[in-house]
């Protein structure tokens, strides 16, 4: 358990060295200016996909480096099409290496820590962990890099993971792309707000449905409760 702390603390020193150094060498500024970005990788010829799957990864994993502005650029240099393809690759490749780092370093600790409880209830449930991890992939303001990382604490199968990371991934990245292709008329707030928009309106079935479930069994539970009252008179 000492070995899997040890290696934990590691790994968080070296997330945040890279990103001071990312900073240092101007690369952040890079990749949170869209344009300037755009630019980067069409000058890069054939490697500016791969460099955009590799920024995606990396924005994926290192949490406060955003992942918005890659995935307008790659609209902007590549189309809807084509940009959508990149960024997706890109947030799965990130996704799951965040997840399995994850896996690797914490879920022992959790398991020693939690025991069985971890597995068993509603978080021992492989269908309603792929659920949540697809309805918080349509979820924008959820951070999408601590899911995959809290996702890899849980008991949920990796392809069940990556299958629903893939299903929620593609409608946002799809709209990020499009807009990144129409900068000329879209600014970054129009992107982000539709973004937003489109979240809320999967959020708000959820939130009905969780209303209606906690309204059913707080009715379950009084008329119980009123049973138990008429039985002991």
């Amino acid at each position: 358990m000492v070995r899997r702390i040890f290696l934990l603390g590691l790994f968080v020193s070296v997330l945040v060295s890279a990103y001071y150094l990312l900073k240092e060498m101007g690369i952040m500024a890079i990749v949170t200016d869209v344009d300037r970005l755009r630019v980067w990788v069409l000058a890069l010829g054939y490697w500016g996909p791969v460099m955009l799957i590799a920024l995606m990864a990396i924005a994926i994993i290192i949490n406060p480096i955003p992942s918005a502005p890659i995935a307008l650029a790659a609209g902007a240099a590549y189309g809807h099409t084509w940009g959508t393809v990149y960024v997706v690759a890109g947030a799965v490749t990130g996704a799951m290496g965040a997840f399995w780092i994850a896996r690797l370093l914490g879920y022992e600790l959790m398991v020693r820590l939690f025991g069985k409880r971890l597995r068993l209830g509603w978080l021992g449930s492989q269908n309603i962990l792929m659920g949540m991890v697809l309805v918080s992939r349509l979820i924008p303001f959820l951070s999408f890099d601590l899911v995959s990382y809290g996702a890899g604490l849980t008991s949920i199968k990796t392809w069940r993971f990556a299958l629903a990371t893939l299903a929620g991934l593609i409608p946002m990245s799809f709209l990020l792309a499009h807009f990144g292709g129409e900068l000329t008329t879209s600014s970054l707030e129009q992107a982000l707000g539709t973004v937003l928009i489109l979240g809320g309106l999967t959020l708000a079935p959820v939130i009905v449905t969780m209303l209606v479930k906690w309204h059913r069994r707080r009715e379950i539970d009084r008329i119980n409760l009123s049973g138990k009252s008429t039985a002991g008179r």
